[in-house]
């Protein structure tokens, strides 16, 4: 079972964003876990292997949209021009609106993208997801977003979507490579597909030596 102890361990930054997170989330734990049928310590470390990675151990917990150019055209060929790219370098908010708006349930010509950019354990990202995350938690995360951030809620809104994109049957099976893909992509797809795949496999490491699985 994930303790306080062994979290401030893997996270030493983890209360840097978000007062109070290490805490909550060792005290959470204990209901969270069971409720979303993360039930022994192999499911516990890919579901914290995954969250280590998605929010940087706890210090990157809204999503970092300050790119440069060329950044902004490797991310998103698709919906950046060359052009486009020059004009929203080093702007997060527009950044935000061009790379997400149109899609995700994200209204064009409106701040959807840049409100709903990714935040929490797993980066919640975009109004269709903040609206399905809140509707199994029972908590208007679309439209107060940055309720994901909140230590009593930060734990179980992460765990909540594994549960959603299908990723809890995988982590039983300690099938990493489908896990990530669900989490990351959407899809299963193979680990060259997936962003940070290696620093993934890094964490899983890590937290199953600390859970002893």
């Amino acid at each position: 079972m994930l303790t306080e102890n062994m979290l401030r361990s893997l996270w030493p930054h983890g209360d840097s964003k978000i007062p109070g997170l290490v805490a909550a989330m060792a005290a959470s734990a204990p209901t969270v876990f069971p409720k979303w049928g993360v039930t022994n310590d192999l499911i516990i470390a890919h579901a914290m292997a995954q969250f280590s990675h998605e929010c940087g151990a706890g210090t990157e917990v809204v999503e970092n949209l300050n790119y440069c150019a060329a950044q902004l055209l490797k991310q998103w060929p698709t919906h950046f021009t060359h052009a486009q790219a020059i004009a929203m370098q080093h702007q997060p908010r527009l950044i935000a609106n061009q790379a997400y708006n149109g899609r995700m349930g994200n209204r064009l010509g409106t701040d959807d993208g840049w409100d709903h950019r990714g935040r929490g354990p797993a980066q919640t990202t975009g109004v269709e997801e903040y609206a399905r995350l809140g509707k199994v938690l029972g908590l208007p995360l679309a439209e107060h977003p940055d309720m994901i951030n909140e230590p009593a809620h930060f734990l179980e809104c992460g765990v909540a979507n594994l549960s959603i994109r299908g990723c809890i049957p995988y982590m039983a099976k300690d099938n990493i490579v489908a896990v990530s893909g669900l989490l990351n992509v959407g899809h299963i797809v193979p680990a060259n597909k997936i962003i940070g795949y290696s620093e993934r496999v890094h964490w899983l490491s890590l937290w199953k030596h600390g859970l002893g699985c």
